[in-house]
């Protein structure tokens, strides 16, 4: 990990030596111009050394980890380029000092004009300090550090094959020790002996542990008897094409006499051309275990060949990229075992056969509490069933191994193989993606990460590097996705159109991150009892708060370097925030969201690396006029806090990206005034950066000055009058970019007559009466029509039916309706919404029919219906609705409740309800 941390100094001197820098720093310094050269070049081989330094360091062998010499050493490594990144930061504060505030600003403070050539000076010594101790540093290494079997340096192989020899054993388990695998073995014996002549892949896809090996052996040992030749091949990350084709040809020629005898002479090209001519004419089945990457199985898909005898190969994988090679619908993805099922497998490991594996009933309690920590992970649950096999079966000692399950987990050798397993896959992760993966394992066991706030976080620590034209939450989302794919955190929930809304991180998994972030000093965790006292001592970056007991005043006035304070716990005093901004002027990362914050300290001006600054949820009403001095700042988050007006001064932060200022009344958007933004006196129009502007309140000049914000992705705008709608159209038409906008109408009967909007919209919100018209084919649609899937109308006051206008939106997947129309009836035709998974019809008084034709909305998940005072029979058609998951009605009478039990077409189906003040279950099903 230490390879991480060098990275990103290399970025940063990057942009020191960039052209701007460069620029900013002649014109200051015009007149040392050579003192100014040395200090460039001086960066410039240090540059050099750390890039070296990390290509190295990427290639050690895991097992030097536990050596303890190369551990102190990179301990030292760590800390000294934690040490160039503060003098980097330093100097491109020195440089771009001038450029943000002029040296008007010190005169009128009364201040005289900084020594600018002892600045420099300064800066200039200790870059030439540090590059004197790298030169030293790699010298002591020669001296003093000796590395284990050298001659595995270059690929990891102690690990790959320590994990070869768990998948070996993997194979020889017997049918009984596996669990829940009847389906999925089914499945697989199905796809194997299928008619089917033309060659398929099938791949079996998972994380770490969950026993991909281990079904695909149990069906491959049956199912070879069905094929004319048949290999099984193990394949690392770090595998040789050559080697894995002399494995193919020694395994698949095993028994004939056709084996050629200079196999361990010949090339790449003999090989594959033996394969083939072998293959051509015979059923075979290849299983490819552990495939890492599709180009493993690119570089023999020559040699697999379409021979149309119903050949079969079967790929194990981690990697979400690696499943998309299989067959048409046959990839099987599994999935951790149910809690049924790890308990199952736990009592057959843990306890003898002779007592009928079951577990003491003075054990059960705990023992439970045990295996729920695994997660439903197989290679962990036996791992500690084996574990307890051979200790006393006492409630001491199972107490001893559930308290002690965190440390047993690092640090057992009995434990090695569940360790390595999961370490694999955090060894073969890309440099970039390794500190965004350690990173989520600085939160507590459990947590529930949402997408758009961990990027952000991920952006302003600097994680995340630009590719192309892209932005750089795009390439954070990227890297996110990368991340599932490889099996490292859990999808919870998604989008109607799919992207990542919430995730977690499996508790195993973080278990080992955790030790890989204390080994590493990435950062630390204060929570209650378990801080660690040696925050000091571990030169820690990063500080995440999970609850406070302690004080810990003085734990943070000692970590004069730390970047990242992240407070968890809202009971966290206030005066933290002064504490902080007085003692760490490197700070790059302040989220403090919740906490009783009522006053932002005029210090905060000096955190001159601070690029996230959250105080949502927080009391703050005012921001100090130092808030202008924060010129790296990419997000300010004021959501929920008292804030009215930002400072004249925050048009001068050019950086900042996201801004966050929605202030919600009504969290469920029923009222018309449901919420508020804040105002922006002056200088909106020099937030050019600006991707999110939530929210804002309409004024004659921010209004007009919206125009100039072409980057915007997402917009809220408040107390819109009539009057504006003409600057926000032509506002909005060159936002090209912009992909969600929310406009809530000054008053319930201010038409909202916007023109027009940009094309890449996938999610709109108005709130306000809309033009007399048809809805879709006025101007307000026209062009966002074919990218949109999720739309909110408010207070519309529609009188015709709009669902034939809406039906056109033929990619839309959510729909609410909100004191939208005024009319009797509205019916859904067939071949309408293909795609809406969502329908949220609520506060329309006068709908007494709502009809769904058969084939209409034949993909909705979910309905609900609120308060439709005026409907009197359950909605015609609703029994066509296959797909649906969940029903609601909700705020409903008694007689319409009975109505809904008494209804033939409700039968069997899943719905729950609310009458007037009470909530309770639908009588024709439990409560979903």
């Amino acid at each position: 990990m230490a390879e991480v941390v060098i990275l990103m100094a290399v970025a940063k001197i990057g942009v020191a030596l960039g052209n701007e820098a460069m620029n900013q720093a002649t014109l200051q310094f015009y007149n040392f111009i050579t003192q100014l050269t040395e200090l460039q070049g001086s960066m410039g081989r240090i540059r050099r050394e750390l890039r070296l330094m990390h290509e190295y360091l990427c290639r050690m062998d895991i097992r030097n980890r536990n050596n303890q010499t190369y551990e102190i050493w990179v301990e030292e490594v760590r800390m000294l380029v934690h040490g160039i990144e503060d003098i980097v930061d330093e100097y491109l504060h020195l440089v771009g000092q001038k450029h943000d505030s002029g040296w008007s600003a010190y005169l009128k403070k009364g201040f005289k004009q900084p020594n600018v050539l002892f600045s420099l000076n300064r800066v200039a010594s200790l870059v030439k300090e540090a590059e004197v101790n790298l030169v030293h540093l790699f010298q002591a290494k020669d001296r003093w550090v000796s590395m284990v079997d050298s001659g595995y340096m270059n690929d990891s192989s102690y690990i790959v094959e320590r994990s070869q020899h768990l998948a070996s054993t993997s194979r020889s388990l017997a049918e009984e020790d596996l669990v829940e695998v009847d389906g999925n073995r089914k499945k697989l014996e199905q796809w194997l002996a299928g008619d089917e002549l033309e060659r398929s892949v099938v791949v079996l896809h998972g994380m770490g542990g969950l026993g991909k090996t281990t079904l695909a052996a149990n069906v491959y040992r049956k199912e070879t008897e069905n094929f004319d030749c048949h290999c099984w091949v193990s394949v690392s990350q770090t595998y040789s094409r050559e080697d894995v084709l002399k494995k193919l040809i020694k395994e698949l020629f095993k028994d004939k006499a056709i084996v050629p005898s200079n196999i361990e002479t010949m090339d790449i090209i003999s090989l594959e051309e033996a394969l083939k001519n072998f293959l051509e004419q015979r059923k075979y089945l290849i299983m490819l275990d552990d495939v890492w990457t599709p180009e493993a199985f690119h570089d023999l898909s020559g040699v697999v060949i379409r021979n149309k005898k119903g050949s079969r190969v079967v790929i194990t994988t981690r990697e979400g990229n690696v499943a998309r090679l299989a067959s048409q619908g046959q990839v099987l993805t599994l999935k951790p075992l149910s809690k049924d099922g790890s308990w199952q497998l736990f009592c057959k490991t843990a306890f003898p056969r002779d007592t009928k594996c079951e577990c003491p009933t003075e054990l059960t309690e705990l023992a439970h509490e045990v295996v729920d920590k695994c997660k439903g992970i197989p290679l962990a649950i036996v791992s500690i069933g084996k574990l307890l096999f051979v200790r006393d079966k006492t409630k001491e000692e199972l107490k001893r191994i559930h308290d002690q399950l965190d440390w047993e987990l690092v640090n057992n050798p009995s434990l090695e193989h569940v360790r390595n397993i999961l370490y694999l896959s955090y060894l073969y992760l890309p440099t970039y993606l390794k500190s965004c993966f350690l990173y989520c394992s600085l939160f507590p066991e459990d947590y529930l990460f949402k997408r758009k706030k961990l990027i952000r976080l991920w952006v302003a620590e600097g994680f995340v590097k630009g590719r192309g034209e892209s932005t750089m939450e795009e390439v954070a989302e990227g890297y996110l996705e990368e991340l599932v794919h490889r099996n490292m955190l859990q999808v919870d929930t998604r989008n109607p159109f799919g992207r990542i809304k919430s995730f977690r991180m499996h508790d195993i998994v973080r278990e080992l991150a955790v030790d890989l972030c204390r080994r590493e000093c990435f950062g630390v965790v204060y929570e209650e009892d378990k801080y660690m006292e040696s925050l000091d001592e571990m030169d820690a970056r990063r500080l995440v708060i999970h609850k406070m007991k302690k004080d810990i005043y003085q734990s943070v006035s000692g970590v004069h370097r730390l970047r990242s304070v992240i407070a968890l716990d809202i009971n966290i005093p206030s005066t933290l925030l002064p504490l902080i901004a007085m003692k760490s002027r490197y700070m790059s990362v302040l989220e403090l969201s919740g906490l009783p914050i009522e006053k932002v300290p005029d210090g905060i001006g000096d955190l001159f690396n601070l690029r996230y600054l959250g105080l949502r949820g927080s009391k703050v009403k005012l921001l100090p006029r130092s808030i202008e001095k924060l010129s790296s700042l990419l997000t300010l988050d004021l959501s929920g806090s008292g804030m009215k007006e930002l400072p004249r001064g925050i048009g001068k932060l050019k950086k900042l990206r996201q801004l966050f200022t929605d202030k919600a009344s009504d969290r469920f958007r029923r009222d018309f005034r449901c919420g508020s933004g804040v105002c922006i006196p002056k200088g909106l129009e020099n937030l050019t950066s600006l991707q999110t502007l939530v929210s804002l309140e309409a004024q004659d000049e921010s209004v007009r000055q919206l125009g100039e914000l072409r980057q915007l992705r997402s917009l809220e705008i408040w107390n819109v009058k009539g009057t504006y709608c003409g600057h926000i159209s032509a506002s909005l038409a060159g936002m090209r970019h912009l992909s969600y906008l929310h406009v809530n109408a000054s008053e319930d009967n201010e038409v909202l007559r916007l023109s027009g909007l940009p094309p890449n919209l996938q999610r709109i919100s108005l709130t306000g009466r809309l033009a007399e018209g048809t809805l879709v084919e006025s101007p307000l649609f026209q062009t966002a029509g074919r990218n949109l899937y999720s739309l909110s109308l408010s207070w519309s006051q529609m009188i015709q039916d709009p669902l034939p206008s809406l039906s056109r939106l033929s990619n839309l997947s959510d729909l609410m309706l909100t004191r939208a129309y005024r009319g009797k009836q509205m019916t859904f035709l067939a071949g309408w919404f293909p795609k809406l998974k969502t329908l949220r019809l609520r506060d329309l008084p006068n709908l007494e029919v709502l009809e769904m034709k058969e084939g209409a909305v034949v993909s909705l998940e979910i309905l609900t219906l609120v308060n439709l005072e005026g409907m009197v029979e359950v909605p015609p058609g609703i029994e066509f609705l296959a797909h649906v998951k969940h029903i609601s009605f909700r705020e409903i009478t008694s007689e319409f409740l009975t109505s809904l039990r008494q209804c033939p077409r409700t039968q069997g189906m899943q719905w729950r309800h609310t009458l007037r003040s009470i909530w309770c279950s639908g009588s024709s099903a439990p409560e979903i």
